[in-house]
């Protein structure tokens, strides 16, 4: 709850003794404002009917509430209270208006609620990378989806992005977050959405290809895709398997920038490669034949940014929907 919400029915806060005339007011029967804050005041001495109970949980002081109920009952013109020696008690009139009182009060409450909420939700432009079929994957439509309804004034732009410039457009800054398969160079956070196996991405004249499955070392000695220098090593070693479990050395074939291209190189026998799973429904090709992988470990999905940019307030609100969206 911020400084400036009201309390829910039963709960209180501070109040001051000051006489509460600001802009949220209207005017009783004498012309003279009437304000939320002498509601408040009068609703809690409506439950306790008695002003001492009342002005300690309303953590003022006795004579102080007893002025505010006054001016209250003076500027709509009706007494609330019947008093009789040291009893209290709710006049006919004040048990009129408790429930208008009320609906004020609550109406106020879902104001100010509203008002806050809009005045925390960003303005701007946030860039958005996505790698392969990342831009389609079940999470990244609820993060962006979350993003959209708390802060609708925030523009997302989404760019489709290639193996060469998905990181490096990250560091460069062209991105301010990216949809990605890590692991990640130094510099770049992450948080993790997802896990999926690995699979095998073979051309469908591969003796290998009559299989449902297959092993790290049935690959072996099959030339592998590779990635043009400007991919961090650490990133492609990993997707190759380099080096591979018993030592062997992976022997290299053509280079490709983007997915069409590794696709194409597959489907013409030129090398093999590994793949998250959902290659299987994003990209099925004639030519290509996608195989289980038996000794491999699950990949990751995740949302990456600059660890030196995770408490740019865009950022925080990436990260918070991704709390959300878990």
């Amino acid at each position: 709850m911020t400084a400036d919400q009201s309390l829910p029915r039963g709960r209180t806060t501070k109040a001051s003794t000051a006489d509460d005339t600001g802009p949220c007011s209207f005017s009783g029967p004498s012309g003279i404002d009437v304000t939320p804050h002498q509601l408040r005041l009068f609703l809690v001495m409506s439950e306790e009917l008695h002003f001492g109970r009342a002005a300690a949980r309303l953590f003022i002081t006795q004579p102080a509430l007893s002025r505010q109920i006054q001016v209250l009952e003076q500027r709509l013109g009706v007494r609330l209270f019947a008093r009789d020696g040291r009893t209290v008690r709710l006049s006919e009139a004040g048990r009129a208006l408790t429930g208008d009182a009320r609906a004020v009060v609550d109406a106020m409450e879902r104001l100010r609620a509203r008002a806050g909420q809009w005045s925390r939700t960003l303005t701007g432009h946030l860039v958005v990378g996505a790698v392969g079929a990342e831009a389609a994957m079940p999470y990244t439509r609820a993060i962006l989806e979350n993003l959209r309804s708390r802060h609708p004034r925030l523009t997302i732009e989404v760019r489709t992005l290639n193996f060469v410039d998905h990181m490096a457009r990250l560091i460069d800054g062209d991105l301010d977050v990216a949809f990605l398969r890590p692991p990640v160079p130094p510099g770049i956070e992450f948080a993790e959405l997802a896990t999926e196996p690995r699979v095998a991405c073979v051309s469908a004249d591969d003796s290998l290809a009559t299989r449902d499955a297959v092993s790290l070392s049935d690959l072996a000695g099959r030339p592998f895709v590779d990635m043009p220098p400007q991919i961090p090593r650490v990133w492609w070693d990993y997707w190759a398997v380099d080096p591979r479990p018993d030592g062997v050395p992976v022997r290299y074939g053509p280079v490709v920038s983007d997915m069409e291209g590794l696709l194409l190189a597959v489907a013409r026998g030129e090398a093999v490669c590994l793949l998250p799973s959902a290659a299987r429904d994003f990209f099925p090709r004639p030519g290509v034949r996608y195989l289980d992988v038996t000794d491999l470990s699950p990949c990751l999905s995740a949302l990456g940014w600059l660890a030196c940019q995770r408490d740019r307030p865009v950022i925080r609100a990436v990260r918070e929907a991704v709390g959300a969206s878990a």
